[in-house]
């Protein structure tokens, strides 16, 4: 545990200001962070009567934090001269016999300091407050016997650090004793070079095929490129000359399963000994059973060498060959950030993705599903990943190796092209990362697609009809009413909720749009508590009286308990201008089909075993109708978002998807988005005038339910289409097997026929595609001047998002970007004023002469011949 005395001068500051309660006897003996859930904290009495526990807590400072987090209130007693032990409830650690113990609540990491309190007042801790990232990280760390005085600051020196699940000493009080130093050497051993280890392949040609390492120890020396405490537990070395050819590695990862001595730094000369590994695909030296290393002289740092991409390889290939090594990102690189800085699920920390020449795309944005082109495109993703990673895990708020990270000029979009980056490439989660290993700024980054003040189609066209899921606006926060399930989704508190409006409304205000179709707006109702009404007065506070939006409200018949859109906690809605378009009748509700099967509905077959399905009740929200008036001409509007892709539906547990994306590519629940595309389609092939269909169909530009809405052919295809089976309509059974679409319904995709299928308004995952649509029918599209999927969302980073639980002490920003996570789609129309035709003027004759009599009838004439001539 080394370097656990850096913070020291902050934790005395921090503990003079603490409380402090003198001669404590109850105080921490033993603290194990180990695998999973195997963690404790022993606890001695060092007085000699026992004390009642009665007050007595166990905390934890997470993360650096310096305001304590509780975890276990203590109970009972602790004998004089005794020992108790608690527990995590699922901790495999077996104690002594007749042990003193209970179990807790402990759920501290490495990283996080552990205090014990007594009334509320610290008595004594163990770590740094605030805490180095990674203190104590995998490992357990005993008190010295001669040091069993309880204190509210850590002095490391009256501790001693052990291996990583060391559960001996819990439950008695022992001396403990130190690893002893290592006392290997080099000399006189045969030295391997690292790039004969690396070798060309994949693979080290150490390591035989279908093993996992060498079958004999090989002695490296080389030069330490960087550490790494917490990401890997080691350090890289990199050989002194190298061999010059740009198909094998320089430079190796050593494994130590800990943070190396401090003797160990960049620039060190290294000599190590220990078997070579491959371990899920990181070819590595492991020497953490007898950390066979010795030190040797200082120098400089390996200089890192620029990375490239060469013509036929893939970008996977190209990082293989400098695994281990030191590398550089330039311009000539060409490494674009395909996911901004955000939480990555695999390793559970916050990252970077960088993709070779361009973002990546969603392959069936541009593929019909399970055709052999997306699974290319699939394919070729998976090896066009880069993580840019920190070794310890970032801070809330923070990205560490961009420290002037700010939502104003600070800010990373997705299309950046990175230079001037370093780092050291090792694999882990079964991607290549970049251990970054210095800083860079905003000048770093190469805007390929900067940040634009309004949409290009602002203040084209004659009318605008925007779609904009608004991302949870709920207004809870500061009273608003109730929606069906009294569930809040978005803003937590009024300064969220106000900065996510002021955010949304800026947005709206660029637009410039005369109707606006919202997603994920609070479905509480069109009172003056509710959501829609609140961001319509927060709208027009900023605009004139003819640019005011109005929101279109449903028929009292059509309100879900007389009030609601559906019984959805969110909702669909439409705002429009009443000074630049009429309605033209009422609005009206299509209902959505729900999903009910019985538990046993369905049974599957895997491997001769049959199962019956679990119970399924999945539901998704009504799509609303709007018809306008617009210079004489009919246009009917359809606000739609359909089942997510996230949870599931029959179909994918009927296909082993529960847990999983399905082979298709198009998320769960596909075929019961296909279900409200049907619905959709029957509800609207028989309206007169322009039909556009908008909003977030949660399918991308190729997936089904886009397509049975377009230009689905059953015929031209081998690609089959269902419904879903065991279907609702309106309380009513619609289809209690799915069935097979024929045809679609033949509607537009404005925005790929305009700008093509690579059109994009959400990133998941590193992946750019369209969920946010714009369909219209024929007439509509003739009219369609201009569309633009507007990027203030889907290429930025989520941590300017409104919410403030994960973000720390970021500063964020009442600017339009990061509104939400979806780009608005605005489609910019023609709707000229109608040409008013002259009518012929019938001949005046003269008038016979009087005062004026000429000039009269000349004057007549005038103003016949400029078709002014007032008519009686």
């Amino acid at each position: 545990m080394k370097g656990l005395t850096k913070l020291t001068a902050v934790s005395l500051a921090v503990a003079a200001a603490l409380p402090m309660m003198a001669n404590a006897d109850v105080l921490i003996s033993e603290y194990v962070e180990g695998s999973s859930n195997n963690k404790a904290i022993e606890l001695y009495n060092n007085g000699d009567t026992a004390v009642d526990l009665t007050g007595y807590k166990l905390v934890r400072y997470k993360d650096g934090d310096t305001a304590a987090l509780d975890m276990v209130e203590l109970t009972d007693s602790i004998a004089a001269k005794s020992i108790k032990v608690i527990l995590h409830p699922s901790a495999a650690i077996t104690l002594p016999a007749g042990t003193d113990s209970m179990t807790g609540n402990l759920y501290f990491n490495g990283g996080d300091a552990v205090g014990l309190l007594k009334d509320g007042v610290l008595v004594d801790v163990i770590g740094d407050i605030p805490t180095p990232a990674g203190w104590g990280l995998d490992t357990t760390v005993q008190r010295n016997v001669d040091a069993l005085t309880a204190s509210t600051t850590y002095d490391a020196a009256q501790w001693v650090e052990l291996e990583k699940d060391t559960f001996s000493g819990l439950g008695t009080l022992e001396a403990a004793e130190a690893p002893e130093p290592s006392t290997f050497t080099c000399n006189g051993a045969t030295l391997t070079n690292i790039y004969d280890i690396q070798g060309a392949g994949d693979t080290s040609p150490l390591v035989a095929s279908g093993s996992f390492e060498s079958a004999n120890e090989v002695t490296v020396k080389g030069i330490v490129s960087a550490r790494s405490d917490s990401l890997y537990k080691g350090f890289f070395i990199q050989d002194a000359q190298g061999d010059g050819s740009p198909y094998t590695s320089d430079g190796i990862f050593v494994y130590l399963n800990e943070a190396a001595p401090d003797t160990i730094q960049p620039g060190t000369e290294v000599c190590v000994q220990g078997k070579v590994k491959e371990y899920y695909g990181s070819t590595q030296i492991d020497i953490k059973d007898e950390q066979k290393f010795e030190v040797g002289v200082v120098g400089d740092a390996p200089a890192a060498v620029e990375f490239y991409v060469a013509d036929g390889e893939t970008l996977a290939q190209a990082l293989e060959r400098v695994e281990g090594m030191k590398v550089k990102l330039d311009a000539g690189s060409d490494m674009k950030v395909t996911r901004t800085f955000s939480f990555d699920y695999s390793s559970y920390r916050n990252n970077m993705v960088l993709s070779h020449k361009a973002p990546l795309m969603k392959p069936t944005q541009v593929f019909e599903p399970n055709s052999a082109q997306a699974v290319a495109l699939s394919e070729a993703n998976l090896v066009n990943q880069l993580f840019v990673e920190s070794d310890y895990k970032a801070k809330d708020g923070e990205v560490p190796y961009f420290p002037d990270f700010n939502a104003e000029t600070g800010y990373i979009r997705v299309g950046d092209q990175l230079t001037n980056l370093e780092g050291v490439i090792g694999y882990s989660y079964s991607s290549y990362r970049l251990l970054a290993t210095n800083t860079i700024t905003a000048g770093d980054f190469i805007r390929v697609d900067d940040r634009t003040n309004a949409p290009t189609v602002a203040d084209m066209g004659d009318i605008r009809v925007a779609s904009f899921n608004v991302l949870n606006f709920f207004n809870d926060a500061v009273g608003g009413d109730a929606n069906p399930s009294n569930s809040n989704r978005g803003a937590l508190t009024e300064d969220e909720m106000v900065l996510q409006r002021t955010k949304i409304v800026n947005a709206l205000v660029a637009m410039n749009a005369d109707v606006v179709g919202l997603m994920e707006i609070a479905n509480n109702g069109f009172g003056e508590l509710s959501a829609i009404q609140n961001l319509v007065d927060a709208l027009n506070a900023e605009l004139t009286d003819e640019q005011a939006y109005r929101f279109v409200e449903i028929e009292d018949a059509d309100k879900y308990d007389g009030k609601y859109i559906g019984s959805d906690a969110i909702t669909v809605g439409m705002l429009y201008r009443p000074a630049r378009i009429s309605l033209n009748g009422a609005a009206q509700v299509i209902a959505t089909p729900e999903q009910h099967a019985t538990a046993g509905a369905q049974t599957r077959d895997k491997n001769g075993v049959v199962e019956s399905s679990p119970s399924y009740s999945v539901f998704q929200r009504h799509s609303l109708v709007q018809s306008f008036t617009i210079n004489d001409e009919k246009l009917t509007v359809v606000v739609n978002h359909l089942k997510s892709k996230g949870s599931g539906c029959i179909e994918d547990w009927a296909a082993f998807n529960e847990n999983s994306e399905p082979a298709d590519l198009q998320g769960k629940c596909n075929a019961f988005r296909v279900s409200a595309a049907k619905v959709l389609g029957d509800s609207l092939k028989d309206v007169d005038g322009d039909l556009l269909v908008i909003g977030d169909l949660n399918a991308y530009g190729k997936e089904d339910p886009v397509a049975v809405l377009t230009d689905y052919d059953a015929s031209a295809t081998d690609h089959v289409i269902r419904t879903a089976s065991w279907t609702t309509l309106d309380g009513k059974v619609y289809e209690r097997s799915g069935s097979v679409i024929e045809k679609g319904y033949g509607l537009i995709n404005l925005n790929t026929q305009m700008h093509g299928a690579d059109t994009y308004s959400y990133s998941y995952n590193g992946e750019l595609g369209n969920l946010d649509h714009a369909l219209g029918n024929a007439s509509l599209a003739a009219k369609v001047v201009g569309i633009d999927d507007w990027h203030i969302n889907s290429v930025e980073s989520n941590l300017f998002e409104y919410g403030s639980k994960y973000t720390g002490d970021l500063v964020k920003s009442e600017n339009a970007f990061s509104a939400s996570d979806h780009d608005p789609v605005i489609i910019a129309l023609s709707y000229p004023a109608p040409v008013v035709t002259p009518e012929p003027v019938d001949p005046v004759e003269p008038e016979k002469k009087s005062d004026g009599g000429s000039l009269g009838y000349f004057a007549l004439m005038l103003l016949g011949a400029l078709g002014l001539r007032r008519r009686s």
